[in-house]
């Protein structure tokens, strides 16, 4: 008797032991000399509903590179059949991207982000981008020339990510859960084109829940980056005008009015004269007010039409629903909202500051 109480006993403490370290019965091998962590995955659609996974292998040895690619049913699938034939187990633990293909993007990517959300093993911050043309393709090509061309992209994600650039858009995989879930609001991400040897930034994805239904390119994405993702750009060139504003910091005012009619869309911008090759003389305060003035409807008019062009699409990036969250009512349905947020007026305006032209180099101490 007291025998089998020990064992029970025994059983409770290895049990309770396990619980609290948050052990596995099972250790994992992490010998580093027998794994082989990937750092990025690419996703596109293949025959048949199936999934096309590929990636580089090995990773970060010095040995020859080979892109390996999986149709299969499943994202786990896709890693497990690489430890079919390669001769190291493969560990997503150092996955720094994921890569989906535009025409997966347009089919709903909820159960991939999901997959990668419960995985313990990798990080929520891995980056997100969706890529339009063979990725798999341009891999195979980049042996040879560039390879670790990988690197160097995540490299470039991590340098806009750190320094907030305000150049390009980058999310990662929590800050697009958060926009997925979370009401009054629909996920971006990043979309790059492959274009001879490279790959180029072409804009913004604009996603309903998880799906790809537009990518805003051009002033219209220089746009998204002022009143919504960085609120700053290195500089924004208008052709119209034949100006580069440079150092362009943005502050964003939204308000809706009482009866959820019309949205007041107040965007201030301080910037400075980067270049100019237009006719105006300004030096002179009145030409220059004359080019502000411009610059101005110019912005109001590709701002209302950015704003229309998402009512149309029932998208809601920029969160604006939140504005009508008011102090002791019940929150509106996310449906109504998106009813009703198509129906609203816009009223943009735009306060530019731009500070007048100097010569730089007058203000350098001499040497």
């Amino acid at each position: 008797m007291r025998l089998h109480e020990k064992i029970r006993e025994g059983m409770i403490f290895l049990f309770v032991a396990f619980w609290l370290s948050g052990c596995s019965p099972i250790t994992e091998n992490n010998l580093i000399e027998e794994i082989s962590p990937i750092t990025f995955l690419s996703i596109s659609k293949a025959d048949e509903g199936k999934l096309k996974v590929s990636t580089i292998f090995p990773p970060l040895s010095k040995e020859d590179k080979i892109v390996i690619s999986h149709e299969v049913d499943l994202l786990k699938e896709g890693i497990q059949k690489y430890n079919f034939n390669f001769y190291q187990e493969v560990k997503s633990g150092q996955m720094r991207m994921l890569v989906i293909s535009e025409e997966l993007g347009q089919e709903g990517i909820m159960s991939i982000v999901n997959t990668l959300l419960t995985d313990p093993d990798i990080s929520p911050r891995i980056y997100l981008v969706i890529m339009r043309g063979n990725f798999e393709e341009f891999l195979e090509s980049q042996l040879d020339n560039a390879e670790n061309f990988d690197y160097s992209f995540y490299r470039m994600l991590k340098h806009y990510e750190d320094r907030n650039q305000g150049e390009l858009t980058v999310v990662n995989l929590h800050q697009f859960k958060n926009l997925l879930y979370t009401p009054y609001s629909d996920p971006f991400l990043p979309i790059y084109s492959i274009q001879g040897d490279g790959v180029n930034y072409e804009g913004t994805a604009l996603f309903q829940n998880d799906k790809l239904v537009e990518t805003i390119s051009s002033i219209d994405d220089r746009i998204f980056q002022l009143i919504n993702n960085n609120h700053y750009l290195a500089v924004l060139p208008i052709r119209e005008f034949e100006i580069v504003l440079g150092h362009v910091r943005s502050k964003i005012d939204v308000n809706i009015d009482s009866s959820n009619s019309t949205i007041f869309f107040t965007v201030s911008i301080d910037s400075k004269i980067e270049e100019y090759r237009g006719e105006k003389q300004l030096f002179d305060p009145q030409e220059l007010e004359n080019l502000k003035a411009d610059i101005e409807t110019y912005l109001e008019q590709q701002t209302y039409e950015f704003l229309k062009k998402m009512q149309e699409l029932k998208v809601d990036p920029l969160q604006l629903g939140i504005q009508t969250k008011r102090p002791f009512s019940k929150p509106m349905e996310e449906e109504e909202w998106i009813d009703m947020f198509e129906k609203m007026y816009m009223n943009v305006k735009y306060n530019v500051n731009i500070d007048p032209l100097t010569d730089a180099n007058s203000r350098r101490p001499n040497f």
